[in-house]
């Protein structure tokens, strides 16, 4: 299994691109604007995209992709979350006002977007590769997310702030090998962290506190122009286990 980092930030600026992680060439977790950058062939591959919540920064181009890809499927493209998300997307985003009603068209029977309600703790098996959702903690309903090949475990932690259920969860995984948490601001904005629901280099050093596990640590989502000293504070606080700082283009293989 080959997890592709098609975008891992906070921001779009330059060469940044926002959350989306594509699992060998037919899962997407997250659907931020690094799914942008897939050609059309492989938009059309895509036939499950799982989100963790609600923010545009994560789904902004759920509706272009089900646009580009829909006409030549045969299928609809199956899109898992929590109730409370698909709400959100049904509001606010196909509505149509704001984008077609992809959930009815072109036609009720077959549309292009098939939504699919997750729970905390549930897991889908798609071929061989079970997706479960984990505890994350944010502003808005989130998850994280558990993918499993039955040899290895890549966990993304979504957005959070610190989570102990989520650090709970990981110590269960006896094959966990990769693990990227969020860790938006620094640690002299605990104030945006608190009231946003993220991750500082402090509220890093909690969790990892909890961990029982050896695993590769990467971080993501990191404040814009803010990473380089984001980084040294995340070292000082997690050096142990080595954590990077994700970039866009990284292939993870389990």
């Amino acid at each position: 299994m080959r997890i592709t980092t098609l975008g891992c930030n906070g921001s779009i600026t330059g060469d940044l691109r926002t959350t989306c992680y594509m699992v060998d060439e037919d899962i997407l977790i997250d659907a931020g604007s690094g799914a942008g950058d897939l050609r059309l062939e492989q938009a059309i591959a895509i036939d499950a995209v799982f989100l963790t919540h609600s923010h545009l920064d994560h789904c902004a181009f759920l509706p272009m992709l089900a646009d580009a890809a829909g006409s030549f499927r045969k299928t609809p493209l199956s899109v898992y979350a929590l109730p409370e998300t698909i709400a959100t997307l049904r509001q606010h985003m196909f509505n149509n006002q704001l984008w077609p009603d992809y959930t009815m068209l072109p036609a009720p029977e077959l549309p292009y977007i098939r939504f699919h309600p997750i729970r905390l703790g549930e897991t889908a098996e798609l071929d061989g590769r079970r997706i479960t959702a984990l505890p994350a903690s944010h502003s808005v309903p989130c998850i994280a997310y558990r993918v499993d090949n039955g040899t290895a475990s890549w966990v993304y932690s979504a957005d959070t702030t610190f989570c102990a259920d989520f650090w709970q969860e990981l110590n269960r995984i006896d094959n966990l090998r990769y693990l990227l948490i969020e860790n938006t601001f620094r640690n002299d904005n605990a104030a945006g962290a608190q009231r946003s629901g993220h991750n500082t280099a402090e509220l890093l050093a909690q969790g990892r506190r909890l961990l029982q596990r050896p695993v590769e640590l990467f971080i993501v989502h990191m404040e814009v122009g803010h990473e380089q000293a984001t980084m040294r504070e995340v070292l000082q606080a997690a050096g142990e286990f080595k954590p990077q700082m994700l970039q866009r283009g990284h292939v993870f293989e389990l």
